[in-house]
C-alpha cells in the first residue's frame, strides 16, 4: 500500500508587512481533494503538522468567493468525514519520511508563517528530495521549500522548474498586496525556474523529475490525480 505524509500548517495567522495578524491556516480544497483522491486510490494517509498541533481551516477558503458552490459542499462534507483525523495530527518532529512513499503539502496562507522558515521540515524535504521519492506541494505549499537546505548551505531545489500561488493571485485580495514577500518572487530568488499559467486562477501545474507542484487552490484536483497516475506505473 502507498503511505502519504500530509505535512499541513500549524499557523493560524499571517504577519503582514504592518505588523497585523492576519486569520489564516490551511485552505480548504488544497488538503480535501488531494486526501480524498488518494484515500480513493487506496492509498494510507498521517497528516502531521509542526508540534503536533491541531491545523486550523481558513473559513475564507469556505466563503462564496473561494470556489464554486458545488466544490465547496464537496469540501466541506469531506473535511467533516476526517475531522476526528485532523483533530490529532502526528508532531512532524516524530515522522520519518522514509516510512512514507511520498510526501504532500497543502497550502493555504498558513505555510508562509510557519513552514517557510521551519527546520524540522525543510530537512524532511531536503532527505525527501534526495530519497529520489516523489513531493508534491500546492499554492502557498511550496513556501515551505524556503526552509531546506543542503549540508552545505545550498538550497537543494536550485534549477528545478517550480509553480505557486503568483504574486498576480496573491494581489487579487486586498490582504494580499500587504505581504511582507511573495511567493513567487522568493522561490526565484532562491534559483527556482517559477513558472505559471497564462490566466491567473486556472489550474497549472508543473513536474520536474520526482518533484510535483500546483499553482493554486483550482489545480489541486489536477495535481493529486497527475500523482495517483504516475505512481501506479
Amino acid at each position: 500500500m502507498t503511505r502519504v505524509l500530509f505535512v499541513v500548517t500549524a499557523a493560524d495567522y499571517w504577519t503582514l508587512k504592518d505588523g497585523t495578524k492576519h486569520p489564516t491556516g490551511y485552505w480548504g480544497e488544497e488538503l480535501a481533494m488531494p486526501h480524498k483522491i488518494f484515500t480513493e486510490a487506496g492509498w494510507e494517509i498521517t497528516i502531521a503538522t509542526p508540534g503536533g498541533q491541531r491545523p486550523t481551516l481558513d473559513r475564507i477558503s469556505m466563503g462564496r468567493t473561494a470556489g464554486l458552490p458545488g466544490t465547496l459542499r464537496e469540501v466541506a462534507a469531506y473535511l467533516a468525514t476526517i475531522q476526528d483525523v485532523l483533530d490529532v495530527p502526528a508532531s512532524l518532529g516524530e515522522v520519518d519520511p522514509d516510512d512514507f512513499d511520498l510526501v504532500f503539502y497543502p497550502g493555504g496562507h498558513g505555510p508562509m508563517e510557519d513552514l517557510s522558515h521551519d527546520e524540522v521540515s525543510g530537512a524532511l524535504l531536503t532527505k525527501q528530495l534526495a530519497s529520489g521519492r516523489p513531493l508534491g506541494l500546492l499554492c502557498h505549499g511550496p513556501a515551505a521549500l524556503l526552509a531546506a537546505r543542503n549540508e552545505d548551505g545550498s538550497w537543494p531545489f536550485a534549477g528545478y522548474r517550480i509553480t505557486a500561488l503568483s504574486n498576480v493571485e496573491e494581489k487579487l485580495n486586498s490582504f494580499g498586496r500587504k505581504a511582507s514577500w511573495f511567493l513567487e518572487d522568493r522561490l526565484r530568488e532562491s534559483g527556482a525556474h517559477y513558472a505559471k499559467g497564462t490566466l491567473p486562477l486556472l489550474p497549472h501545474i508543473e513536474v520536474d523529475r520526482t518533484l510535483y507542484t500546483g499553482q493554486n487552490p483550482g489545480s489541486a484536483k489536477q495535481l493529486a490525480n497527475r500523482m495517483v497516475a504516475d505512481l501506479a506505473h
